[in-house]
């Protein structure tokens, strides 16, 4: 990923691109390097910038991400705190989450990780309006100010879901789950499970109406999938060999069964003829060796009437 400009170019590998070829062209088209590779130019998707832009701490992954805006069920013109701006991958999820009607107040105690956050915003919103005819919403307000400190300025805003990303959750809890909503959600992301441990025993000592509903770990399997090569050729499909020094073995249960699944009675094509019309060129399926493993711990915290009308003490007890 690069920022066009006029005397740019990109080196690589496979050959060097100057930005002039690319700058006022559609994206989605194909540009040849200075040693004949072509390459596919595009815009990144929102995913794939928060991967590869310019960050200070370490990202909020988008697979973390996305399954968290699916816990704190996130809608057009909601109001959602976030504490740990970072280095704003959140921010931009939550903003397109809220639209333009809703509002995202994050808040980061670094002033570099603050800076950060802000710029790969304005970033992303810039390149937005290139290619799109409405602008991306202006509508995240970021604070340098410890979480911790801010009870007084939240006093008065009521939010329909918190999202929080630091060290020490469970000192921050007791500051926003009074401006959370009456049945909001509360989404944590850490980095260990003894920091989980550490918030459900903070949860529980502070008594705070707070439930836990789901604790999830989530992985991501990416897949090979493209036609076998043999000396930069495609390789020829190879059938399979029987064993001459067995007996060929065809029962009638397995007539049945190829009859079953190709539609096949007397006169009809044989499996090998089946087999032949998908093609001549065998195809390699495989996962990548390198995967998307453990990258942090989601926690859905939902707050909730720690009593019931119905089960109010009088003045007897």
């Amino acid at each position: 990923m690069c920022q066009l400009t006029a005397l740019g170019r990109l080196n690589s590998c496979w050959g060097v691109v100057e930005h002039g070829r690319i700058l006022g062209k559609l994206p989605g088209q194909m540009v040849a390097t200075s040693q004949g590779v072509p390459l596919l130019v595009r815009r990144p998707a929102l995913d794939e910038f928060v991967l590869l832009m310019k960050r200070g701490p370490t990202i909020s992954y988008p697979k973390d991400i996305n399954a968290m805006l699916l816990m704190m069920d996130i809608h057009p013109g909601d109001t959602v705190l976030e504490s740990g701006s970072g280095s704003g991958a959140m921010s931009l999820f939550l903003s397109r989450a809220v639209g333009p009607q809703g509002r995202v107040i994050s808040y980061e105690i670094r002033k570099d990780h603050h800076a950060v956050a802000k710029k790969n915003y304005r970033l992303w919103r810039d390149a937005w309006v290139i290619g799109h005819v409405e602008e991306w919403p202006d509508n995240v307000d970021f604070i340098k100010q410890d979480i911790l400190t801010a009870a007084e300025d939240m006093k008065s805003i009521t939010f329909d879901a918190v999202a929080l990303d630091m060290l020490c959750p469970q000192a921050a809890l007791p500051i926003v789950y009074p401006n959370l909503k009456q049945g909001g959600v509360c989404a944590v992301y850490l980095a260990n499970i003894t920091q989980v441990i550490e918030l459900l025993e903070g949860i529980r000592r502070s008594k705070l109406p707070l439930l836990c509903e789901r604790i999830v770990e989530l992985t991501q399997r990416e897949w090979l999938i493209q036609p076998a090569r043999q000396d930069s050729r495609l390789a020829p499909r190879v059938e399979a060999q029987q064993n001459i020094d067995e007996e060929p073995q065809q029962d009638e249960e397995y007539l049945v069964q190829e009859q079953a699944v190709f539609g096949g009675s007397e006169g009809d094509e044989s499996l090998s003829e089946h087999v032949a019309a998908l093609g001549s060129v065998p195809y390699i399926a495989r996962p990548y060796p390198w995967q998307v493993g453990h990258t942090a711990f989601l926690i859905k915290l939902r707050k909730f009437n720690p009593v019931h009308p119905d089960t109010v003490p009088d003045d007897s007890w």
